[in-house]
């Protein structure tokens, strides 16, 4: 379909020009490279309103009234998850009056809405939500002095797959589907392994690979308990402070004595709580830096080189801010306090701290 390509102001005033002096209609169409139909127009204009600019169209009339577009913009809000689509079937049925999705979606964007991915958030109960509230308002008043003698653990588990989403690339417009825009991911990945760590400030443990099979409470002890957790124990002293969440494998008599008997004193933790623990964000980074790598891995073998030498190369910095984050993070749901509990919402994906 061709375009209408409309003549400037200059030039209509310079085809206006030739003409006044004496020059025919077909002698002017053929210098300026215009049809005779075009410039013929152009001087009956001139002639009616003694003006070459021309008259910009009101355009085309809007196919909705604006108390119309409020109630789009309604309907979307009533149930967000509805389509543009179904917006416009809506509409139908209750105006009448036919629509197209574009119309809808152009409207929805006119009320400050726009489609985007849901927050992926931990579902919690009302006691869980009390919990995090009481132990919140009981540790508000920590310092970075009390921080530094915590040690904070968990695992994470990594695929081959499991890089962030969030991870962007640059790329020229329209060019989303060449190869070297294009990142494969299996739906189903195949390979995964598990990793555990502890970190501090100005301290952070070895990464551990937790191999195939059940974590029991034994195993917890043998392999991350007692040749890690009770080294930094010896190190920090008696003010020393040992975290780790709510999983079974963790709460097992066995473990409890355990710790009793080295002397470690664990920290009470509420369930449900990934946002309050640092070591989440360290997890993000090193899946990101892990799936930047030039050559991602391939293989379990290289998957377990890559987190190890990625976990090794985190800068110590990094750590530490994320830890000094936690007086942040306590006095945020601590201060609360006229906030209806019941609507606390617990982010599956930490955002990093930036160091």
């Amino acid at each position: 379909m061709s375009s209408r390509h409309h003549i400037d102001d200059f030039m209509r005033g310079r085809i206006i020009g030739k003409i006044e002096e004496w020059r025919k209609i077909t002698d002017v169409a053929r210098e300026f490279d215009i049809a005779h139909s075009v410039v013929s127009r152009l001087w009956k204009s001139f002639k009616t309103t003694g003006m070459c600019s021309r008259r910009h169209g009101r355009g085309r009339v809007r196919s909705t009234t604006p108390a119309e577009d409020r109630y789009i913009v309604l309907s979307a809000k009533r149930n967000r998850r509805t389509t543009a689509q179904q917006v416009a079937n809506q509409f139908l049925a209750a105006s009448g009056k036919q629509i197209s999705r574009k119309t809808v979606a152009r409207r929805l964007r006119g009320g400050g809405l726009y489609a985007r991915r849901p927050v992926v958030c931990v579902p919690l109960t009302r006691q869980h939500r009390t919990a995090r509230f009481q132990w919140c308002r009981e540790h508000h008043n920590w310092t970075e002095q009390d921080l530094s003698c915590v040690l904070f653990s968990d695992e994470s588990r990594f695929s081959l797959s499991s890089d962030c989403r969030r991870q962007l690339i640059w790329r020229e417009s329209g060019t989303a589907y060449r190869p070297e825009n294009i990142q494969e991911k299996d739906r189903y990945p195949t390979c995964s392994i598990m990793v555990w760590a502890d970190i501090m400030i100005n301290g952070r443990t070895r990464l551990h690979v937790v191999a195939n099979g059940t974590t029991t409470g034994q195993r917890y002890i043998d392999e991350v308990l007692l040749p890690h957790v009770r080294l930094f124990r010896g190190a920090v002293g008696d003010k020393f402070v040992f975290m780790d969440d709510n999983a079974t494998c963790h709460r097992t008599l066995a473990v409890q004595d355990c710790l009793d008997s080295e002397g470690i004193q664990r920290l009470v933790w509420p369930a449900r709580s990934p946002d309050l623990n640092p070591i989440e964000n360290v997890w993000n980074v090193l899946g990101r830096q892990v799936a930047g790598r030039n050559y991602p891995p391939t293989n379990k073998n290289t998957l377990i080189r890559a987190l190890t030498e990625e976990w090794d190369n985190l800068p110590q910095q990094l750590l530490d801010n994320v830890v000094q984050s936690m007086v942040r993070r306590v006095w945020n749901v601590a201060s609360h306090s006229t906030v209806d509990i019941s609507r606390t919402v617990i982010p599956f994906f930490m955002e990093p701290v930036d160091f």
